[in-house]
């Protein structure tokens, strides 16, 4: 039921509005025969809203916000999915092009490509000043030297090593 949290919120805030509602109109016609006092209407209405209809609405709105999050969320990684696709089927991507082809800014990327690492999903590394990011299995990625410019690597977070010569960063897999 993943992504219904918002249509279900939806529904339950329009049948404890109706529900309210409902009161009203059924306690309306013996208000106007004069069989119910207006306090007994006000006590009626009262009583439906806050034991039926208040936790319905209060359901309803909080369930609303929690789909509407997690429907965010579901976007976020459909776009990490489509970046990861982008990167195995081409083993090449320009960062500024992938920008644009998801519609986020280059940062937004960079921030993608590092959760990709982080869960050991990618492997591969990056020249931030070419922008390009180049996939790479790991069995090549076991070396010390940089894939770009040769020089020494070294660690500066998990599962990425930084070249000191040309500032290409390179995410390996997670040691296990």
């Amino acid at each position: 039921m993943i992504g219904q949290g918002k249509t279900i919120g939806i529904i339950l805030v329009a049948v404890g509005l109706l529900i309210v509602m409902g009161a009203a109109l059924c306690l309306a016609p013996s208000l106007a025969e004069g069989r119910l006092r207006l306090s007994g209407f006000v006590l009626g209405l009262a009583l439906t809203s806050i034991f039926v209809t208040l936790p319905l609405v209060a359901a309803g709105v909080y369930l609303y916000l929690h789909g509407r999050t997690e429907s965010q969320q579901l976007a976020e990684v459909a776009k990490e999915r489509r970046l990861l696709n982008a990167i195995r089927a081409q083993g090449r991507v320009n960062v500024a092009d992938m920008a644009v082809e998801l519609d986020v800014p280059v940062s937004r990327v960079r921030d993608y490509v590092y959760d990709l690492v982080g869960k050991g999903l990618f492997t591969g590394y990056i020249n931030w000043q070419e922008g390009v990011l180049y996939a790479r299995e790991a069995a090549q990625m076991q070396t010390t030297r940089c894939p770009y410019c040769g020089g020494e690597r070294e660690l500066v977070g998990k599962g990425v090593v930084k070249c000191p010569y040309c500032g290409s960063e390179l995410f390996l897999p997670a040691e296990s």
